[in-house]
């Protein structure tokens, strides 16, 4: 488990970021809630520059075990299993994508933060990226 107190866009005294145990993410892969001391890691997944190819993540290790049992367990030729379950998955990451910013909200929401927290960080998050480009800093 790694200790890192985060830099940037976090307030001083804002709480250390201590990454879930595998075991812990998986669990938050599936919508489950992390314990209190990963509190600072969820705002950070929710709200980091690859906050998008994150939840992508998230998506897909929620869509694979169904996809594996559905291609094993229905009958039929191979190819139609595949195509079926591949049009499935992209189906899935599709929906998924429509509310991926609910979702990472209610993430950060059940972490303890207030609504509308994790977009307001990003929000400042970005407008910090454009003052430096345009200040030619970054």
């Amino acid at each position: 488990m790694s200790d890192r107190t985060g830099t940037g866009w976090l307030d001083e005294g804002a709480e250390p970021i201590h990454r879930p145990d595998p075991w812990h993410w998986l669990l938050y892969a599936f919508g489950a809630g992390l314990p209190r001391r990963n509190r600072g890691w969820v705002l950070f997944d929710v709200t980091t520059r690859t906050w998008m190819l994150r939840h992508a993540a998230r998506t897909v290790v929620q869509i694979v075990p169904f996809a594996v049992l559905l291609l094993i367990f229905i009958p039929g030729p191979l190819w139609v299993r595949a195509g079926a379950v591949g049009m499935g998955a992209l189906m899935g990451l599709f929906w998924s994508s429509v509310y991926i910013y609910e979702t990472n909200e209610h993430r950060a929401v059940k972490a303890g933060y207030p609504v509308g927290y994790a977009a307001a960080v990003r929000d400042d998050q970005r407008s910090a990226d454009r003052r430096r480009r345009e200040h030619g800093l970054g």
